[in-house]
C-alpha cells in the first residue's frame, strides 16, 4: 500500500510521477492562504484602544519595507492633521509629529501649517504648505537619519490608509498614548503604507521625547530665502540706527572706531514685549491657577528691568517685538533708560515689509530678528520667547559655552518676568537635559539660571 507523501517531489522516489489528489489539495491550500493574506481590510484604531474594520482592501506588500534611509523608511508614511496656532506652537507641533513618525520608523508626510492666527474659528484658518516657510530639502539634509519629510507625490497608493484616532480626556494617560503608538509598529498595522492620525492638533498630543530631540528637529528648520532676506533688511535697519545713535553721542575717537567696524558686528537688544490685552487676561488667569506671581509683567516693569541689565553697553537700539495692536501705543516708547533707544517695526520704518505677509510669516521674521540680537529679553511663559532662548542656548553650546548664566557671555538671554541680579531680568538658559518639552510648551519660572 502506497503512503501519500507530504512533499510532492518525494513521490519520484516511488518510481512514478505523482499527480495525486493530495498534492493538488496542498497547492490549493497554499494559494488560498496567499490570497487571504493579500486581501486584508483597512483597520481603524480607536482612541479607546479598540480596533474597528473597514471595507477597503489592503495589499500587504512587505517589499515596501526594504528601502530605508539610515533607519527611516522612505516607503512608509505618517499623516497628521493641519498644524495650527502661533508660529512656535506650530514648530513644536511639527517637531512632535516628526518624533512620532521617528518612533514608528516612518517618513512624515509634509503637513500644512496655518498662515492665519485663529484659536477657535477653525474654518477661518488659512493653510500654507510647510515648504513655503521652511526649506524642504535642507530639512532632510540636516536631519538625515534622524527624521524625514516626504511629499504626497512619494506615495505609491498600493494599500489602504490606516486611521489612528488619538485618545483624549483625563483617562487617556501618557502611558496609554505611548502603548498605542507601540502597537502601531507591529504587523498587520505596520504593513500599511500610510498611517493617518485623526483628531487633535499635534501640539496637544502627549509628549514622549526629551528636549534634545526637539532641539535637533528645530535645528533642521531653516527659513526659505525670501523670509531670510526680509529679516536681513530689518536687522540691517536696526544696526544702521545703532551706528547713527553712536555717531551722535560717542567721542570723536570712539566714533572713528565704530565707523571702522562692520555693520554685522554692531550690537542691538531685542525685547519680546507681551503686554497686549488678551495676553494679560491669559497670564493673570494662569497666575491664579498656578498660584505664582512671575508670569505677567507690566510695560513699566519690563522697561525698568531691561534698563538694569548688568554690563549692557550703551548707547544702543532696543527692538520691540510687539503685537500689531500695540503699534499705535506710543507709551511703549517712553520711560526707557538713557542710552536705550526703543523702536518697533513702525517707528523703525519696516512695517511695510511685514504688511506684505500673513501672520505666520510676520512672526517668522520677528523670530529671526530676535534670534540674531546680541541680547534677547523675553517672557519665560511665552513659547515664542522660550524657543528663542532654546535656539540661543544651542548656539552657545556649539561654541563650547557650558552655561550662559554668567555676566560676560555672548548672546545672553533674559526673562523679564523673573527678577534677577541688580533688579534686572533673570539670566535664561534652556535646560537641555529635560525629559520633555513641558517647560517650553507651556512656560516655566525654572529657567536654569
Amino acid at each position: 500500500m502506497d503512503i501519500p507523501s507530504s512533499n510532492c517531489k518525494q513521490s519520484k522516489f516511488f518510481g512514478r510521477h505523482m499527480n495525486s489528489i493530495a498534492c493538488k489539495c496542498v497547492i490549493l491550500v497554499v494559494i488560498s492562504l496567499v490570497i487571504r493574506a493579500a486581501l486584508l481590510p483597512t483597520i481603524t484604531f480607536s482612541g479607546s484602544g479598540g480596533i474597528e474594520q473597514k471595507s477597503l482592501v489592503l495589499l500587504h506588500n512587505r517589499s515596501l519595507s526594504v528601502n530605508s534611509d539610515l533607519g527611516i523608511r522612505k516607503d512608509k508614511f505618517l499623516e497628521v492633521p493641519q498644524i495650527v496656532w502661533g508660529l512656535n506652537n506650530q514648530k513644536i507641533a511639527f517637531a512632535r509629529a516628526c518624533l512620532t513618525a521617528r518612533m514608528l520608523n516612518r517618513t512624515l508626510l509634509m503637513p500644512s501649517l496655518s498662515a492665519s492666527l485663529f484659536y477657535k474659528e477653525v474654518d477661518l484658518l488659512k493653510p500654507i504648505s510647510l515648504d513655503k516657510v521652511f526649506q524642504f530639502d535642507k530639512f532632510n539634509s540636516l536631519c538625515a537619519g534622524f527624521v524625514r519629510l516626504g511629499r504626497y507625490s512619494d506615495l505609491l497608493n498600493q494599500t489602504g490608509v490606516f486611521e489612528l484616532h488619538k485618545g483624549s480626556g483625563r483617562k487617556w494617560t501618557i502611558e496609554r498614548d505611548l502603548d498605542q503608538l507601540r502597537q502601531h509598529t507591529e504587523d498587520p498595522i505596520d504593513g500599511y503604507e500610510v498611517i493617518r492620525i485623526v483628531g487633535k492638533n499635534p501640539f496637544l498630543w502627549h509628549d514622549h521625547w526629551p528636549v534634545r530631540d526637539y532641539a535637533k528637529v528645530f535645528e533642521c528648520l531653516v527659513l526659505v530665502d525670501e523670509i531670510t532676506k526680509e529679516a536681513d533688511k530689518v536687522v540691517t535697519k536696526i544696526r544702521e540706527k545703532v551706528m547713527e545713535l553712536r555717531s551722535n553721542t560717542e567721542p570723536v575717537q570712539d566714533r572713528a572706531n565704530s565707523e571702522g567696524s562692520t555693520l554685522q558686528l554692531v550690537p542691538y537688544v531685542a525685547v519680546h514685549m507681551r503686554i497686549e490685552l488678551d495676553w494679560m487676561i491669559h497670564c493673570k488667569k494662569l497666575e491664579q491657577r498656578l498660584n505664582i506671581s512671575q508670569i505677567c509683567s507690566s510695560k513699566e516693569e519690563i522697561i525698568e528691568r531691561v534698563g538694569n541689565i548688568v554690563g549692557l553697553k550703551t548707547p544702543t537700539v532696543v527692538y520691540l517685538a510687539v503685537a500689531d495692536s500695540l503699534l499705535e501705543d506710543s507709551s511703549i516708547l517712553n520711560g526707557w533708560k538713557e542710552g536705550l533707544l526703543p523702536l518697533e517695526k513702525k517707528k523703525l520704518g519696516v512695517d511695510g515689509i511685514y504688511k506684505k505677509y500673513p501672520y505666520l510669516i510676520q512672526s517668522a521674521i520677528d523670530y529671526e530678528v530676535c534670534l540674531r540680537a546680541d541680547v534677547f529679553v523675553g517672557n519665560s511663559f511665552s513659547t515664542f520667547s522660550s524657543l528663542i532662548a532654546l535656539d540661543r542656548t544651542q548656539k552657545m553650546i556649539k561654541m563650547g559655552v557650558a552655561s550662559s548664566c554668567g555676566m560676560h557671555v555672548k548672546w545672553p538671554s533674559y526673562a523679564y518676568n523673573i527678577l534677577g541680579e541688580s533688579k534686572g531680568p533673570r539670566s535664561w538658559m534652556t535646560n537641555m537635559t529635560d525629559s520633555s518639552l513641558q517647560a517650553i510648551s507651556y512656560g516655566s519660572n525654572d529657567i536654569s539660571c
